[in-house]
């Protein structure tokens, strides 16, 4: 349903940014209130007892224009806490893996005093937490969508011991895991180690909520990862994805996407990027608000309050970098620039400062939108190659990850985009004088997309020599023929891969699986690098 725009031309309300999207919603919002609330004045004086619904007394908006703010004061407690359950665990990694672990939840319902309870043994949880409470209040932005109210909570963990598990549980008053009652509820996580180990982490994007995106999470849950990453279009509240103002939004996609992951998310660290599904202007100027409420990342980029997306980690010899690419899209450019070069600019520095430090390996660089892919979708990002490919190339990156296109591809080696060596499924790339590898993951649950050329994957090869496709540049879709474009499958898939760290001046190792729903291995591919 397209979303009323009070006379403003569609070409124009199409091309705002995210800010302006925002402060048009705002006096959308702000109007209608005004005319409930006239029409109930009305009402009262003609006696007929008309009233304008109110707001949630957890969530009274806190602008004039009554915008569907993000609130960070605590939530008071209306029903008996031993009537609600927490759902949606979800764990993070801390800037520093080894020390710092954050718990996310939900609860249906606001609750008093709710915390974390941490220890070694399932039947021994004596740290108590507390945790902080992230209320969220979305506005009727329509007739079919209802306001809602949602209750996040986070809880951080640091000061932990490396290579340790521990078990916790999420509580509040009236419901306390360490009781009978809820000792089901215990989950677990296990801290770096302090030196490098073999360990496999897993990636995919464009999941939402669906049986495709379920069946691929319990399929993650047995590879036993370490950390899993999400490369960007969550949960899919936003189905457009358009940076429009007439995209709609059901914040109630979340609820059930919490819901589904927790499976995993309990236990593994969901470490995510934003996509252009991601982007909900309802929130805030740079349309993160409800991203923040939902998810505790390290936070240690360029500028957390606007790119709350972007920063790193090391876990072992492995350096994980996030991006926010609708910072560069020319295909989606609702926040286009939005850092003013910052991000760009600390990409630069934080991939010099990890490869020359003594700890990492290989560099792990992971966002949203395309560097290299050839679908008829949405192909590749002009934006990215021209801002962040040079640095990637400069600073010997040794793998990048997008969602995205909704399928599994991956290239060949590339440097200065063309095919610097040729990388057939089962080969061994040395990322240090061969080049970089990009593999498009976007298989993780929404309806998949399609190539101009058949599919090639292992098992059914067909290569060719080349594709004609495109990417997006500043003034639209530019044309191009390539020969970078490997493997191709059309399916539901996700990535694993495997680190495997040496002793000093050997070889080291990443070791890529593509992995589709069926459990079939579609790509594998080795990448090598010399240890520090």
């Amino acid at each position: 349903m397209d979303t009323p725009r009070m006379g403003i031309d569609d070409r124009l309300a199409d091309r705002m940014s995210m800010a302006e999207q925002h402060e048009y919603l705002r006096t959308k919002l702000s109007r209608r209130k005004m005319i409930r609330s006239g029409v109930a004045a009305a009402g009262m004086a003609a006696g007929t007892g008309l009233l304008a619904s109110s707001a949630s007394p957890a969530f009274a908006d806190t602008t004039s224009a009554g915008s569907p703010d993000l609130l960070t004061s605590p939530a008071t407690g209306h029903v008996d806490g031993s009537l609600v359950a927490p759902f949606g665990r979800h764990l993070a990694l801390g800037a520093d893996p080894k020390t710092q672990f954050r718990i996310s939840w939900q609860v249906p319902l606001a609750v008093k005093k709710p915390f974390v309870r941490v220890g070694l043994k399932p039947w021994d949880l004596g740290r108590k937490i507390e945790a902080e409470v992230r209320p969220l209040h979305t506005a009727a932005l329509t007739s079919a969508l209802p306001a809602v109210d949602q209750y996040y909570l986070h809880a951080a963990l640091d000061g932990l011991r490396p290579g340790t598990t521990y078990y916790y549980g999420v509580g509040h008053e009236g419901f306390d895991p360490a009781t009978a009652q809820a000792f089901a509820t215990i989950g677990s996580f296990t801290t770096a180690p302090a030196r490098p180990e073999r360990f496999v982490f897993t990636a995919f994007g464009d999941q939402g909520v669906s049986y495709h995106a379920l069946a691929n999470d319990s399929l993650i849950l047995a590879q036993n990862p370490s950390f899993h990453l999400h490369a960007g279009d969550i949960c899919y509240a936003d189905p457009s994805g358009s940076g429009h103002t007439s995209d709609t939004y059901d914040a109630r996609t979340w609820d059930q996407f919490l819901a589904q992951t927790e499976s995993v998310a309990s236990r593994v660290p969901w470490m995510i990027a934003v996509g252009n599904h991601d982007m909900e202007a309802w929130y805030s100027p740079n349309g993160y608000g409800g991203h923040e409420a939902r998810w505790t990342l390290p936070g240690n980029g360029p500028d957390a309050a606007t790119l709350p997306g972007v920063y790193s980690f090391t876990y072992g010899n492995v350096a994980v970098v996030s991006l926010d690419a609708n910072d560069v899209s020319y295909e989606i450019n609702a926040n286009l620039g939005i850092s003013g070069g910052r991000q760009t600019a600390w990409l630069d520095k934080e991939l010099a400062r990890l490869r020359k430090s003594s700890g990492v390996d290989f560099i792990v660089v992971f966002f949203h939108h395309c560097a290299y892919s050839t679908t008829t979708s949405h192909a590749s990002e002009g934006g990215v190659q021209e801002a962040w490919v040079p640095l990637f190339e400069k600073h010997g990156v040794d793998l990048v990850i997008n969602g995205h296109n909704h399928v599994y591809e991956r290239t060949d080696a590339i440097k200065a985009g063309a095919v610097s060596k040729k990388a057939p499924i089962g080969a061994t790339v040395h990322s240090e004088t061969d080049g970089i590898v990009y593999v498009t993951a976007g298989g993780a649950g929404r309806s998949l997309y399609s190539f101009p050329v058949p599919d090639s994957y292992e098992g059914h090869v067909a290569d060719v020599d080349s594709v004609d496709t495109w990417h997006s540049g500043k003034d639209g879709k530019v044309t191009e023929t390539v020969e970078w474009s490997r493997v191709r499958y059309t399916g539901y898939s996700f990535l694993a891969v495997e680190v495997q760290p040496a002793t000093a001046g050997h070889t080291t190792t990443l070791t890529l699986s593509a992995l589709a729903e069926t459990g079939e291995r579609v790509d594998h591919l080795t990448i090598a690098r010399k240890a520090k």
